[in-house]
């Protein structure tokens, strides 16, 4: 076993145990003390590393190790150290402890995502201590504040620190590279390659206010409530994006069973728990969040209000707009409580292709298939303000009775042992050989 194999699970176990929760309004204890730990990791084996905070207690750590071809460009591994919050009552064990039991690490952010945040420290400091150099040169970003916009974190760094990212074109991050058995001859590991784009939008309805024993025929109650009723309801049709198409086509294929575009369930039914990641990215979303108005029983507000999560495919967002106006009508202004880019790539290039022959390598009854994933990471960011290519891609060959999916935010957090092993031996070959 190799030197990153045995500290791997210790590494993650180590970050678990620093509570880096972000409550996303400024009151969580920040990433200063993880990014610490990592620099204390990279210290030891002689690395130096550039600390930056964009607030008090919110730490990012980046550094760079040069490849042995200058000419190539370079590729960015970055991983966040903040958490979501956790209660304690609700977990078979502490949270924070990073027990190690039955072959897995428990704890947040044992997937989401300090497990790849110590896969990069180990295989980087084996690196350096084998004397191992790369083709190109490589980044490590370790941020902060993902889980509530990045920032604190990776918009802080590309804001304020480009030159850190120097000649970055590509970049690997998380929710990607995990394992779904289809049978002992085939597991199929998915790579993110297109995320949804978040469009939270603030509804809001102005009317006439009075006393509530009396008639109203413009009550901004009533005009918001049918707006967030309507959007809510409303059942967005089925869009095939690029990503979406050939992922659905490759699962099929894999389980030897028809795809019909007009009934794709059959082929998501295959997916299990996994369905959760990307049920939702064959169309549109408008889940209402929030409703806030009035401010006693007998009297009408003369405003009200409402928040609404929107996610919207990529390439169309346009679209989308159009259709949520068509939907609360003219009577109900829309704003932006925040918006974000959707983003897609092809499935393709040098850097799939050392990918796949990674993931091979290792497990050669391996299929790697491109999915579009519902939610968002620092990969926009990255992608939005330096035009970088971003992949889903944390290795792990998984149990196939494991919910991979309920981990993410999820009680119980765990990730196996073994999986973290299978995960370092895998990003090794791709840091070497790409």
């Amino acid at each position: 076993m190799t030197p990153a194999e045995n500290e791997v699970a210790e590494l993650t176990a180590e970050l678990i145990r620093v509570d880096s929760t972000n409550y996303g309004d400024g009151s969580g204890p920040g990433e200063r003390e993880a990014a610490e730990v990592v620099m204390a990791r990279l210290a030891e084996v002689g690395l130096e590393a550039h600390y930056s905070e964009s607030a008090p207690k919110r730490g990012n750590v980046v550094t760079r190790i040069e490849g042995t071809e200058k000419d190539l460009p370079a590729l960015l591994v970055h991983g966040h150290l903040d958490v979501v919050p956790a209660s304690k009552a609700d977990w078979q064990v502490d949270p924070f402890s990073g027990e190690i039991r039955d072959g897995y690490i428990w704890g947040r952010g044992a997937v989401d995502m300090k497990d790849m945040d110590a896969m990069m420290l180990a295989v980087l400091r084996q690196m350096v201590r084998e004397g191992k150099r790369p083709k190109r040169d490589i980044v490590f970003a370790w941020v902060a504040d993902e889980e509530a916009g990045g920032v604190y974190g990776a918009k802080h760094l590309t804001a304020k620190h480009p030159e850190l990212f120097e000649g970055v074109t590509e970049a690997i991050s998380e929710v990607g590279g995990y394992s779904l058995e289809v049978d002992p001859s085939l597991r199929l590991y998915l790579i993110e390659t297109a995320q949804k784009g978040l469009s939270w939008l603030k509804l809001t309805a102005d009317g006439t206010a009075g006393h509530g024993s009396m008639l109203n025929a413009d009550n901004a109650v009533t005009e918001v409530a049918r707006a967030v009723a309507t959007l809510g309801a409303y059942d967005w049709p089925v869009t095939y994006t690029p990503t979406v198409h050939r992922f659905l086509t490759e699962i099929a294929d894999a389980f030897g069973i028809p795809f019909d575009e007009a009934n794709p369930q059959l082929v998501l039914d295959k997916l299990g728990p996994l369905v959760r990641f990307v049920g939702a990215t064959l169309q549109h979303t408008t889940n209402p969040t929030m409703l806030d108005a009035g401010y006693k029983a007998n009297v009408i507000p003369g405003q009200a209000s409402a928040v609404v999560d929107g996610r919207f495919l990529p390439g169309l967002e346009e679209e989308f707009l159009k259709t949520v106006d068509s939907l609360i009508g003219p009577n109900v202004k829309r704003e932006y409580v925040q918006r974000d880019i959707a983003l897609e790539t092809t499935f393709d290039g040098p850097l799939v292709e050392s990918m796949i022959a990674a993931l091979k390598a290792e497990d050669p009854t391996a299929r790697a298939v491109p999915y579009c994933m519902s939610g968002g990471t620092d990969n926009k960011t990255f992608f939005a303000d330096l035009d970088v290519r971003g992949f889903g891609f944390v290795p792990l060959r998984l149990p196939k009775d494991m919910d991979f999916s309920a981990m993410f935010h999820g009680v119980d957090e765990r990730v196996p042992v073994d999986a973290l092993q299978f995960g370092v031996r895998v990003l090794e070959r791709l840091l070497l050989n790409y």
